[in-house]
């Protein structure tokens, strides 16, 4: 089967922004600051091998369902626990996979517009964006989740949703851990922007 072509008009600015996440994170630009450039490495090193561990979540959450399915479908038998696993361990990744995601540039962006700047439009409008809105809204939402977290540990609060009423507290911590690997990397992102905000090219 002939391998089929791809039309040379094709616009795929997106995945371009993802893609030079995608190589060696520690290939940074010769003329960055050293202390940048270790920040940047430490950090985003840091934040794939987080990615890197968390994803084994998948691996218990996908038994659960697994589990629930035969054990209802084949043995009329269904599960007290796997609903609460599998929701708790799906929104524990989600919180501690979004550093990982935000690293690599594969959050969801509406770049329609964006794409077509100059990388020094790009850094100053991120750098911006990074100060006013981000860091703001992580920091507060790591506070007000950190003691949503301390409350559940404290009472030792168990959810209401199902009969096994499961504690709520380990998958509570997900929230406040999560939020502070993100406001980590948005410290190299912002380092990121900077630099092509003022040298015109993206590290």
């Amino acid at each position: 089967m002939a391998e089929e072509e791809i039309p040379e008009d094709l616009d795929i600015s997106d995945e371009l922004i993802a893609e030079r996440r995608g190589g060696d994170l520690s290939d940074l630009p010769d003329d960055m600051p050293t202390w940048m450039r270790k920040t940047i490495v430490f950090i985003d090193l840091s934040s794939q091998w987080a990615g890197r561990l968390f994803c084994w979540m998948l691996v218990p959450m996908m038994f659960a369902m697994v589990y629930e399915v035969v054990a209802r479908k084949l043995f009329v038998a269904p599960t007290d626990w796997a609903y609460d696993v599998s929701r708790m361990l799906c929104g524990a990744m989600f919180m501690f996979g979004a550093a990982y995601a935000l690293m690599r540039g594969v959050h969801i962006r509406a770049d329609f517009i964006y794409r077509n700047w100059a990388p020094r439009t790009q850094g100053m409008v991120d750098c911006a964006l990074y100060v006013l809105f981000f860091f703001p809204a992580m920091i507060f939402f790591f506070l007000v989740s950190f003691e949503y977290a301390y409350s559940a540990w404290a009472t030792w609060e168990r959810s209401m949703d199902t009969a096994w009423m499961a504690p709520l507290a380990p998958a509570r911590t997900a929230m406040p851990v999560g939020a502070l690997l993100l406001i980590v990397q948005g410290i190299s992102e912002f380092l990121k922007s900077f630099y092509a905000a003022k040298h015109n090219a993206w590290p």
